[in-house]
């Protein structure tokens, strides 16, 4: 991996460790104040971490004892000193608490980044998507 792709390597370890965990903080620690998220589910876009924040907090109350495993695949990104763009497949795996697979789903990925003041990246826009079936026009969630 090059010095250029570190920060995107660095995000895609803290937002899987964080999705473990259930760590709100954590995770929305990953973003920007400013953040706007094209998400999948419930609403065409969250404005602003505190919108984001209150998002993640439900995802992770429905869990209840379940943790949820996070794998990234294809990871392609472009970065420069400032801004970095990431796109990726995702899966979200539900597992029991004995660790058991529950579910699965795949999804698509794209994050812009901006460096902040100090050492650290966060999420400036994330959109997640899946493709939509010509025949049903239900979304198709496994690959």
């Amino acid at each position: 991996m090059s010095k250029l792709e570190q920060p995107v390597a660095r995000m895609l370890d803290a937002y899987t460790a964080a999705v473990r965990a259930k760590d709100v903080d954590g995770l929305v620690a990953l973003y920007a104040r400013d953040v706007c998220v094209f998400d999948m589910w419930g609403r065409w876009t969250y404005e602003g971490v505190n919108a984001w924040r209150s998002m993640v907090e439900e995802w992770f109350a429905s869990l209840g004892t379940e943790e949820v495993a996070v794998t990234f695949e294809e990871v392609r990104t472009l970065v420069n000193d400032d801004v970095a763009v990431a796109h990726a497949l995702v899966t979200y795996t539900g597992l029991s608490a004995a660790g058991e697979e529950l579910r699965a789903m795949d999804n698509r990925l794209t994050w812009a980044l901006r460096r902040t003041d100090g050492p650290g990246w966060r999420i400036v826009h994330e959109h997640t998507s899946a493709p939509i079936g010509f025949e049903d026009s239900k979304p198709i969630l496994r690959r």
